[in-house]
């Protein structure tokens, strides 16, 4: 009977004592949570690779991490209690991965998860009498960090956007390196130099510069692989990143705005980057209550068809969530890949579009114009090759920009550029700096050229090759053809500019660029033949330009501007045996300029004009209707009869 009894005891004391397993489960009630929470943390100091795996980096322990010897595992008892039920995780049902043991209590760590269940950990303790806070500290500390991190990532982005604002590069071309960051001798780049200027007044970004710079050191010394544990938001990555959320935001707000305005029209064209890479922009113009016209995509191009722009094209309205049907409207250059009647990008639109316009870009057809105009007879290709030409030899070389300067008698010191293919304005700004305005030399800097050329010439020190090409570009400028030629462009360009400028404008009215382009036609047609007043305007020219080369300083360089064109010899043509006809030559030189130069050079700047502006001209008569200016002329006829006016 008493062996029965002491039997009975130690059953019920085995009953009474739980195994170690069970404090590896989730405790069945709240009353439980005492001696599940004084059993943990379970960690045995005789094996030293559990000891490395409950110490994280910093030396600080993992309190809340457990092992159980019966089964093997790590288990985060916290996440145990305080995960949800139906939340499935290896460090609630056991984690024995220990080829990548640290790598998995890391990434657990940090994952939300976790940190959920050491809130709510910790919302518990705060308002129960348990004797002592497993690691109170660290979400504290980890909540003070993403607040000073956030801080930081502020000023950074801050640091960004005034960099993109004023349209200066971001990286330099070496020495970005942390540990390098102290040293005021390296040029980092415009964003580490900000980032390091702003340090020297702001203590948040002080102490982080601070930290970073210590731990960079620190790795470079040990000669660590990789970033390590170093989050410094410093690193091309982060710049590319706040750089592509920025860019995000804006296609939104554009697409939010072309949403809202429902039609708009798209413009296309491609560049060479740097790198000689193709990039397409694509353009919206829209309208609210003004006139928009925004950049909302830049795409590396593969390939120059008709077909892939379209694509291009589609992706990009797509990406924005914009309707393709809602686009009316397209404009390019005169490119054939765009202007193609069947393979072309501004014919392929229209099947899904059937309703949209294809509009070739005003500004590049007025381009066009001018530069088949400046090409229309050997006299006017000679002037801007002479110009450029001049522009470039100067500017080559430091001796003679020395020349220049010393001759130049400008209040304000005015560059010779070079006349470039692109710029369309280039022209007119070369020829208007050397000829001044038509009819009015006073600004020109005509004779400062002829005596800069002059000096080179007679210095002693240039190369032969230089001399002659300076004597060649003085007996170009001296010629009265040329004088000539460059007056007739200076009154072509009086008319072109002022319509080149506005076209180019983001805001530009289409019924008030048609009737520029109108106005200036119509001004041309009235020169057409008025080689008189291009006579008159040249020997004022010829008059002032003497004047100056006589003056005392350059009396001893004699030279001297042409008064007339030279005269020609009479070339007699051989008559062949029955012919009859024979081809009238112009003896006199002046009748001649004006038949073989004068008029060729406006018959193509009118005929041109003419032809490349009126493939629109039933479009914008019906745009003209809403023209507030005609309103009152609607009011008396009907839009039949206003149509046919």
């Amino acid at each position: 009977m008493g062996q029965l009894s002491q039997g009975t005891s130690i059953i019920a004391c085995c009953k009474e004592k739980p195994s170690e397993l069970e404090y590896f489960t989730r405790p069945k009630n709240v009353d439980d949570y005492p001696s599940f929470f004084k059993f943990h943390p379970k960690q045995p100091s005789t094996n030293p690779i559990l000891q490395k795996v409950f110490h994280c980096k910093d030396g600080t322990n993992r309190k809340w991490l457990s092992y159980s010897e019966e089964s093997h595992m790590l288990y985060y008892y916290i996440c145990i209690v305080f995960a949800n039920t139906s939340d499935k995780n290896i460090f609630i049902s056991g984690m024995n991965d220990w080829k990548h043991v640290h790598q998995r209590v890391e990434l657990h760590e940090q994952s939300s998860f976790h940190k959920h269940c050491a809130e709510a950990y910790y919302l518990r303790a705060s308002e129960s009498d348990i004797g002592h806070l497993l690691g109170g500290k660290q979400i504290s500390l980890h909540r003070e960090q993403v607040r000073k991190g956030r801080m930081v990532l502020q000023r950074i982005i801050d640091v960004v956007k005034i960099i993109g604002k004023r349209g200066l590069s971001y990286r330099g071309t070496q020495s970005e390196a942390c540990y390098t960051l102290d040293d005021p001798s390296i040029d980092h780049g415009n964003f580490l130099e900000l980032i390091i200027l702003l340090g020297k007044y702001d203590i948040c970004m002080k102490d982080h510069l601070t930290d970073c710079l210590e731990k960079s050191k620190r790795m470079q010394q040990t000669k660590s692989k990789g970033r390590g544990s170093v989050v410094s938001f410093l690193s091309k990555t982060t710049v590319n990143n706040i750089l592509s959320t920025i860019q995000q935001i804006i296609q939104e707000s554009i697409a939010n705005e072309v949403r809202k305005a429902r039609m708009f029209s798209v413009l296309i064209d491609t560049t060479q980057d740097i790198t000689s890479q193709d990039q397409c922009a694509v353009v919206l113009r829209y309208v609210t209550d003004v006139i928009h016209e925004r950049l909302v995509a830049v795409v590396n191009c593969e390939a120059t068809t008709g077909e892939y722009f379209v694509q291009i094209l589609k992706n990009v309205l797509e990406k924005l969530e914009l309707d393709v049907s809602n686009c009316i409207g397209n404009a390019t250059d005169g490119a054939s890949n765009m202007q193609g009647h069947y393979r072309g990008f501004s014919a392929l639109p229209s099947s899904y579009s059937p309703n949209q316009v294809h509009v070739w870009c005003y500004a590049h057809v007025l381009n066009l114009v001018l530069a088949e105009t400046t090409g229309a007879v050997i006299a006017s290709a000679s002037l801007f090759n002479l110009l450029n030409g001049i522009a470039i030899f100067i500017r080559e070389c430091y001796k003679r920009m020395i020349i220049w300067a010393n001759e130049n008698k400008s209040s304000r010191h005015q560059r010779l550029s070079p006349i470039g293919e692109t710029r369309w304005w280039a022209k007119d700004n070369a020829l208007r700096k050397k000829f001044g305005n038509f009819g009015k030399p006073d600004n020109a800097l005509y004779t400062d050229v002829l005596l800069t050329l002059a000096t080179i010439q007679e210095h002693e020190n240039m190369k032969s090759d230089v001399l002659s090409k300076a004597k060649a570009y003085i007996e170009s400028l001296l010629k009265y053809e040329t004088i000539l030629t460059a007056q007739i462009f200076l009154r072509i360009f009086e008319q072109t500019t002022p319509l080149s400028k506005y076209l180019q404008t983001n805001r530009m009215d289409i019924l008030s660029a048609y009737r520029m382009v109108a106005t200036a036609k119509e001004s041309l047609d009235q020169i057409n033949r008025d080689f008189g007043g291009i006579k008159v305007a040249a020997d004022h020219f010829v008059c002032w330009a003497n004047e100056q080369l006589e003056d005392e300083e350059n009396a001893d360089l004699e030279l001297e501007v042409q008064t007339e064109l030279p005269l020609k010899r009479v070339r007699k043509k051989k008559t062949m045996p029955g012919e009859k006809a024979y081809d009238e030559r112009l003896n006199d030189a002046e009748r001649a300029y004006e038949v073989e130069v004068y008029n060729p050079i406006l018959d193509k700047v009118t005929h041109s004009l003419s032809d490349r502006f009126l493939s629109h001209g039933t479009l914008y008569n019906d745009l003209s209707i809403l023209d507030p200016r005609n309103f009152d002329q609607l009011k008396n006829s009907n839009i039949e009869e206003y149509e046919s006016i």
